[in-house]
């Protein structure tokens, strides 16, 4: 895992520290050997080791490949630029609303502390359109201009 400076906080007492590179290879062959050993594979994204010996691919979060799989056909999207260099996640757009789980994981980046993620959810509005809350007038909404990445060109299955 990796430490952000949105996670930082939560993180502290929890004994984590970085790595060096033969100790990393020897965790990542045993997360490995376990994932092997109970018929799993395990990939990471974003890691600037190459940790294919250990038996983990390279990967992404947001993975082209698989989404073409699941929804039937190929995407015409191209790698996040807004994401770190070794990053493989292609091009989206986040749904999702910061401090709002209460799953409470210490190393997540989504929540900056557990008295923000209350607030939100006090604010719940079960009539909203959004995730926590509602629109005030404080607020500024802009519509925001979104193409398919759905490819139009029909492909034949592979024979």
């Amino acid at each position: 895992m990796d430490t952000y400076a949105k996670n930082s906080k939560q993180m502290k007492g929890l004994g984590v520290y970085e790595l060096s590179g033969a100790e990393l290879i020897h965790f990542a062959g045993e997360i490995g050997r376990i994932a092997s050993a109970n018929g799993m594979s395990i990939g990471s994204c974003a890691e600037q080791f190459d940790l294919t010996e250990c038996g983990i691919e390279h990967n992404c979060c947001i993975d082209k490949q698989l989404i073409e799989e699941i929804i039937g056909c190929k995407l015409h999207a191209g790698k996040d630029k807004n994401q770190r260099l070794e990053c493989g996640c292609i091009e989206s757009v986040d749904i999702g609303t910061y401090n709002t789980c209460k799953n409470d994981c210490k190393y997540c980046y989504a929540n900056v502390g557990w008295e923000s993620v209350m607030e939100n959810c006090r604010r719940y509005d079960v009539n909203s359109s959004l995730l926590c809350g509602g629109i005030t007038a404080e607020d500024r909404v802009s519509k925001r201009q979104v193409k398919s990445l759905r490819e139009e060109q029909i492909m034949l299955p592979d024979c």
